[in-house]
């Protein structure tokens, strides 16, 4: 699978399985989207950046970096520090075939905007793994 952001100077390629779709409702997640986060997740060494001239990396916090496009602003990779796997955001992936949603996380933090009306588990904070 390949994927990359809206300008088309981050391209990366995916050459593992990917987890199934997480949505992510944390504070940072909505600042950084806009929305709430759907994130799949890969093996760290089965994620290839192809072309990364404008690949930003951010320390959001004591736990993870955040990757980015500092061109046109894309969020692209959520990067836990101590772990052996990568989020990527899967509004990137070129193609997201097989893929399917299979719980939200962070729902204590979500906006009070929207109503989640899916029957997805609804864990109030994050995943144990």
């Amino acid at each position: 699978m390949t994927g990359g952001c809206l300008c088309g100077r981050v391209r990366y390629r995916v050459t593992g399985p990917l987890r199934p779709v997480v949505y992510c409702h944390c504070g940072q997640c909505r600042r950084t989207s806009g929305h709430f986060v759907a994130a799949t997740a890969v093996a760290k060494d089965a994620l290839t950046i192809e072309t990364g001239e404008s690949l930003e990396w951010f320390a959001s916090s004591e736990i993870a970096s955040r990757g980015f496009c500092r061109r046109c602003g894309s969020s692209l990779f959520w990067l836990p520090r101590g772990r052996e796997y990568i989020s990527i955001m899967a509004g990137t992936l070129d193609e997201s075939d097989g893929l399917e949603a299979v719980e939200h996380i962070h729902v204590s933090d979500m906006g009070a905007y929207y109503q989640l009306t899916d029957d997805l588990p609804k864990l109030p904070g994050g995943r144990a793994g």
